[in-house]
């Protein structure tokens, strides 16, 4: 999607014929200024624009000491983040700088290191500007780790990359193996064209630029149209370039900006993705009017990349784990049916069945002991063998792979049919014997933006690329190939290799010609452990790299821990309630329970009284709670359809609680092999923290545990009687589906805050949800659509909703005000019959209000 466009036919050499960087050296974009100096902090070069922003004459810098320049507090700092870079890609900065005692103006900085040159680059700080965006970073994180796929992930951080910057189009854009892109997920501003599905040829982005994107992750163009200010001097004394490379300022090639004017577009960012130090693909951002974005804005979306990339390659790690469990599975059922002494051509049927089950295919065929064997939609026994023939010049000691047969082994195209790709484990050595899996053709249609066959236009310095001037949707048909094999089928394959390769060494012991045979054995079993002895090398470098970056086990880690931070959160939520003053503990019950179960929640039934905690007690007994609830949902009562789950809450003899907990019907249950965090947590938090106590006993019928709470933690117990409100016997059950229905508008300031009401009232079933951050935004909305219900937040910085909500009771749609003072007093004169929901507000409490404003709209 940059820079130049030429048919994948077209024989032109880029790394010779694109003579010019593909960044343009020597020029800085006018948002900022730029100082390099030398190790001995000697100015050496300077962008013109410097008197712009410092008021310092350009010219006359270069060769003097920048501390003629600049404070020695400002030196100090700038000196310590210099210090503080650890390789050559590395950039830190600095934000608030007081570059001379006298000035009133701070700047933000970035440092990193350019050849023999420090590179300093100033942007003006913006004093009334937030300066903690990179907070922001952590809840969004928070949110794409719920994500199932990669298509769901990379929706998500499209649409929180576009809260967080404000352009007008963010896409996520996916590189293939051909290098070719794609546009996988995005999020747009109304009445902007989608670019979701379309494809962009390998040579719009080309090598050069592609580097470039791997070292530094993000780019800028705040306005295509802009001018840019020269580095001087152009040359250093030696006759060299500065070399902009890690520059956040540097100007881009004059072919870029006529790509980006082509498309309409006049500012532009792109934020790198990597897998693991490859570039995986960007985040492609687009603005149809001039944006100059903060340097704490931009270093929050540099940041977001990063754990974005984080978060992919875990996900992406989970697919292959999971394969790989069940490619062990599949190992351990092979080995134990071909235990027999047959040979493969025996279990034929039994290998296929088993293959097909890890890796799709339409069909399987063999070629075994002199013999030819299918299953499926395959080749007749003469292609095959021609195939057989083509398989002996590949490697012979890994699986050979690819979705387009018929380009690498012509024969294949009058078969394409029944065999368009083909996977094939070689199970023997010599002779060599072979199990393939067939896929047949799947014809296709890729949507390209604009024709990737039309021929390079050369320009005027001849073989000079020009950039792309149509972007068109053209949609190409694709023939003669398969669904592609995955790397995590491959992989798969490559284990299941290795497991007939077991299976031959078995049966052949059985063979007459064992003596004869006994090299081949050796160097099979050979094979087989250097195969398992890499496998286990891997895994290993595996587990320390994640381990160094606390992601070895993220999914599983991240569940868990946000399971019991959610524990937490809803005790503090019930505490604070009060103004943190005792709290209830079958409350607490209640809502532990609630969260975890869901529908199974009725089948918790809770006795006896209730008691007032103490604010000290009361996160321990939410972790407690918690993890009972949990182990049940995983292994005890609730973990079948019929257990149930009944607790007992009594007043002891002087004053304390007891707390009982029997777990009824469910599987049998058995005491853990070893004792984890959570069972640690069960048995030893309220002894250790509460001096209280706790007996834990896993019989077969059921967990039962037994805790005390002394009396110094409890307020008062109080006595419930069978038919009062209080002794429900679960919680009250969600009302949310169904409640809404067409489009909903959400008015509130605070980014984070709108995100989670739109998944909230979508929930609840809104078809729609605009999200607006100010009056003026949310009055044109209003202007330009009919909605069902809004929720306004009443305090937007230095303006109210009040203009909205009478815009909203003009046209008869009920509202609800949200208020995170707690007081709605002022609004009630006003607005006497909306209710008011105070932040910060659960689904359940949003569903209440909602529904309140729905029943007074009809009344």
């Amino acid at each position: 999607m940059t820079d130049n466009t030429v048919s994948p036919d077209t024989k032109i050499d880029l790394t010779n014929c694109d003579r010019e960087p593909i960044h343009l050296l020597g020029h800085v974009q006018q948002f900022g200024c730029l100082i390099a100096v030398n190790a001995d902090w000697i100015v050496c070069y300077v962008s013109r624009n410097v008197t712009d922003f410092l008021g310092l004459d350009a010219e006359e810098m270069i060769g003097n000491p920048i501390r003629d320049y600049f404070s020695e507090a400002a030196l100090h700092e700038l000196r310590g983040r210099v210090q503080q870079l650890d390789s050559e890609d590395a950039v830190e900065r600095l934000f608030g700088l007081q570059l001379r005692e006298a000035d009133e103006q701070a700047f933000n900085a970035g440092v990193h290191i350019s050849g023999r040159n420090i590179v300093i680059e100033l942007e003006p700080h913006e004093a009334s500007h937030r300066t903690d965006y990179t907070s922001l970073v952590r809840p969004m994180i928070d949110r794409l780790r719920k994500a199932r796929s990669i298509d769901q992930l990379c929706q998500l951080a499209a649409r929180q990359l576009k809260a967080l910057t404000g352009f007008d189009r963010v896409m996520v854009y996916r590189f293939a193996e051909d290098q070719s892109g794609e546009v996988i997920a995005e999020s747009v501003s109304p009445n902007i064209d989608s670019f979701k599905g379309l494809r962009y040829p390998a040579t719009d982005i080309p090598q050069q630029a592609r580097e470039l994107y791997r070292r530094n992750l993000l780019r800028i163009i705040s306005d295509v149209n802009g001018e840019v200010s020269p580095i001087i001097p152009a040359r250093g004394p030696e006759g060299d370039l500065l070399d902009l490379s890690m520059s956040g300022l540097r100007a881009v090639s004059p072919i870029h900006i006529e790509y980006l004017q082509n498309m309409g577009v006049e500012a532009s960012m792109s934020v790198s993705i990597l897998r693991r130090g490859k570039l995986w693909g960007l985040f492609a951002c687009h603005h149809y009017s001039p944006r100059v974005l903060s340097y704490d804005v931009r270093s929050a979306a540099d940041l977001f990349a990063q754990m974005f990339s984080f978060v992919l390659d875990q996900l992406s790690n989970d697919v292959v784990h999971e394969q790989q469990e069940r490619t062990q599975r599949l190992h351990d059922q092979l080995m134990s049916q071909l235990a027999g002494g047959q040979s493969i051509k025996d279990h034929f049927p039994a290998i296929t069945d088993a293959l097909s089950s890890v890796i799709p295919n339409d069909g399987v065929a063999a070629w075994v002991d002199g013999e030819f064997l299918s299953s499926g939609t395959t080749p007749d026994a003469a292609a095959f063998m021609e195939i057989v023939r083509f398989l002996n010049t590949t490697a012979g000691s890994r699986v050979y792979a690819t979705e387009k047969l018929g380009e690498v082994h012509p024969p294949a195209k009058a078969y394409v049919d029944r065999a368009a790709g083909l996977l094939a484990l070689p199970v023997s050595r010599v002779p060599r014997d072979y199990i393939v899996l067939f896929r047949q053709e799947i014809t296709k249609k890729v949507n390209w933006a604009g024709n990737p066959e039309k021929p390079a236009t050369l320009g005027p310095n001849g073989a000079r690329l020009t950039p792309r001037k149509s972007f068109e949707a053209w949609q190409e048909t694709v023939h003669g190939q398969s669904a592609p094999w995955t790397d995590t089928e491959v992989s798969a394959a490559e284990q299941l290799r290795v497991t007939l390769l077991e299976v031959v060494l078995r049966m052949s012991e059985t063979v007459s010609q064992e003596r004869i045979r006994a090299n081949e054995r050796q160097e099979l079993l050979i094979a087989e452990l250097n195969h398992r002895v890499r496998n286990i090398l891997n895994l290993i470098s595996g587990v320390v790299a994640q381990s160094t970056q606390d992601a070895r086990s993220v999914s599983d880690y991240a569940k868990v821990v946000s399971g019991r931070i959610q524990a937490l959160a809803r005790a503090h939520d019930q505490i604070t309630e009060k103004n943190w003053a005792p709290s209830s503990l079958r409350a607490l019950i209640f809502t532990e329970l609630d969260a975890y179960f869901g529908p199974k929640s009725n089948r918790a039934i809770i006795q006896g009284g209730d008691a007032l905690l103490e604010p000290a007690a009361f996160s321990t007994l939410a972790l407690v709670m918690h993890e009972l609830a949990t182990n049940s949902a995983k292994y005890g009562a609730l973990s079948d359809s019929s257990g149930k789950i009944e607790v007992t809450i009594d007043q002891t003899p002087n004053g304390g609680v007891s707390l009982t907990w029997r777990e009824r019907g469910g599987p049998p249950v058995q005491a853990p092999a070893r004792q984890g965090f959570g069972s640690t947590i069960i048995e030893k938090s309220i002894p250790y923290e509460l001096g209280g106590s706790a007996d834990v006993r896993f019989q077969l019928t059921g967990l039962e545990a037994d805790f005390t709470v002394p009396n110094a933690f409890v307020q008062s117990f109080i006595e419930v009687e069978e038919d009062s409100p209080e002794a429900a016997r679960h919680p009250k059950a969600s009302r949310t589906d169904g409640l809404l229905s067409g489009p909903v508008l959400v008015l509130e300031d605070n980014m984070i805050i709108a995100m989670n009401a739109e998944g909230l009232v979508m929930e609840a079933g809104a078809s729609s949800v605009s999200i607006c951050a100010s009056v003026e935004q949310a009055l044109e909305a209003i202007r330009e659509q009919d909605f069902t219900i809004a929720l306004l937040d009443v305090n937007l910085g230095k303006e109210t909703s009040e203009p909205v909500a009478d815009a909203l009771v003009e046209r008869g749609v009920p509202f609800v005000f949200a208020t995170g003072y707690g007081d709605g007093s002022a609004l009630a004169a006003r607005f006497p019959n909306v209710p008011i929901l105070s932040k910060p507000y659960r689904g359940e409490t949003l569903t209440d209000k909602l529904e309140a404003a729905l029943q007074l709209a009809r009344a």
